[in-house]
């Protein structure tokens, strides 16, 4: 056993700005481990928190702290004794029982998805990726990225590096994925520089079953772009005012509120009370909710526009219900809901457009997970129906409808005519509703029934192709 494995303790000495004017060699070590150096500022983080509490204070203070090395975990009981101005004005530390061991690998998992949380929550371009880092399907929330997206709808199945320009890669695809993630890129139609985060999809990271690709903007959108556009062109009347001048400027420091709740949240920047931990928790899902909101509005426009028209072209509606599915899988897994696609590809074309037919499977298969007890099963079926007519149909395992509710559901924020959820999907009530002018703009339809065995059932109907 490594002598620093079990320690009766270490003892140090700040000043008064808490830095670190010596140490014992094991908590000098971890000192040094953690980013700081001698007679720099104490870089153990719960160390340092516990430091400028009782020095400012000028309370002598008793706790457990916990810290990481790089390599093991650090645990000990830490005594914070506050000296005298005539002592130099900083803190003698102590801690006993010093214990070094193995960091678990749940606990390296449990950060890992933190920072992916906070990642997704700033990232203003997201994609599906296959195994082989082609493009399935990506989404786009910047302005300046609109040209990235329609470069990617125009060449389905292109690899994704192909539509950007990375920095310092000089190797071409393929390249491992580990090799790409964090790089920084650029693309045509933006100005500004972009972090790649790439996160394996499946149980094995190094044989992963596909990828989800964020892109990160380092610098946040001028706002004046946005207010170039306004008052120019269709996109620029006023009934475009949320999407066109408001979205785009609230957007990115709605994601920043977001990532930094997150990160409060996560103690990623040190020791934090629970209650603390708890608002930012709060802070986040309100944010979310706002950028939600934000995206709802904006969309709301779109399809309230007069003369608003979608693309047709020929849907597989049973990869488009795959790719739904896919997206929304870790929000079914969290509440242990099984999400089952079923159907023939040869059988359910549809001539629609694919994004709003994903964004309508998106927002019905949310709202059934939403809905759904905990353990249950939410079926997508595509299928034909009438002659000349396709549809796809959502079915969950909830509380279902009444025949009243099913009236309303389509109307304008209304809650999945639910009004005693208390909140519980925390929706705009707009979802259902633009997922309803949405369909008829496809020349299709939305409906809503009981399914059978109790449960809703939401049914797609589109022209098939």
């Amino acid at each position: 056993m490594d002598r620093r494995d079990s320690l009766l303790g270490a003892r140090g000495f700040t000043d008064a700005a808490d830095r670190l004017i010596s140490a014992d060699e094991a908590l000098a070590e971890l000192h040094q481990r953690c980013g700081g150096q001698m007679s720099g500022t104490l870089a153990i983080p719960e160390l340092l928190a516990l430091v400028r509490q009782g020095r400012r204070m000028g309370l002598r203070i008793a706790r457990e702290f916990f810290a990481f090395d790089g390599e093991a975990r650090i645990s000990g009981f830490a005594r914070i004794h506050p000296l005298a101005e005539a002592e130099g004005g900083g803190c003698e530390v102590l801690v006993e029982n010093w214990q070094r061991s193995a960091a678990s690998p749940s606990q390296g998992r449990e950060l890992a998805e933190r920072l992916d949380a906070i990642d997704r929550a700033t990232a203003e371009i997201s994609a599906r990726l296959d195994a082989r880092q082609r493009v399935q399907v990506l989404s786009a929330l910047a302005p300046d990225a609109a040209e990235l997206q329609t470069a990617a709808m125009m060449a389905p199945g292109k690899v994704w590096s192909d539509l950007v320009a990375l920095s310092g890669i000089s190797h071409q695809q393929p390249l491992h994925w580990r090799l790409l993630d964090g790089t920084a890129c650029q693309f045509a139609g933006s100005q500004r520089h972009w972090r790649v985060r790439l996160i394996p999809l499946g149980s094995d990271p190094q044989a992963p079953t596909g990828f989800e690709l964020l892109l990160i903007a380092e610098e946040p959108l001028v706002a004046e772009a946005a207010g170039d556009e306004y008052g120019q062109g269709e996109e620029a009347t006023p009934t475009r005012l949320i999407g066109t001048a408001l979205a785009p400027v609230l957007r990115q420091p709605v994601a920043r509120i977001i990532a930094n709740a997150e990160t409060i949240r996560a103690r990623l920047a040190g020791p934090l009370r629970d209650e603390y931990s708890d608002y930012a928790g709060t802070i986040a899902s309100a944010g979310q909710h706002l950028a939600a909101m934000l995206d709802d509005l904006a969309d709301l426009e779109v399809v309230e526009t007069p003369g608003f028209a979608t693309v047709r072209e020929q849907v597989d509606l049973v990869d488009a219900a795959g790719r739904a599915a896919g997206i929304l899988g870790v929000r079914a897994q969290n509440r242990e809901i099984k999400l089952i696609v079923a159907g023939e590809s040869s059988g359910a074309a549809a001539m629609a457009e694919f994004r709003r037919v994903l964004q309508i499977l998106i927002n019905l298969i949310g709202n059934a997970i939403a809905y759904s007890p905990v353990g249950s099963t939410v079926t997508i079926t595509a299928a034909a129906a009438d002659e000349g007519r396709v549809a796809v149909s959502v079915a969950d395992e909830g509380p279902g409808v009444t025949p009243e509710q099913a009236q309303r559901i389509f109307e304008k924020f209304e809650r999945l005519g639910r009004d005693n959820d208390g909140g519980k999907d925390g929706g705009s009530g707009l979802g259902l509703y633009i997922s309803h002018r949405l369909a008829e703009a496809m020349d299709g339809s939305l409906t809503v029934e009981s399914a059978k065995g109790g449960g809703a059932l939401f049914t797609l109907e589109l022209p098939a192709a």
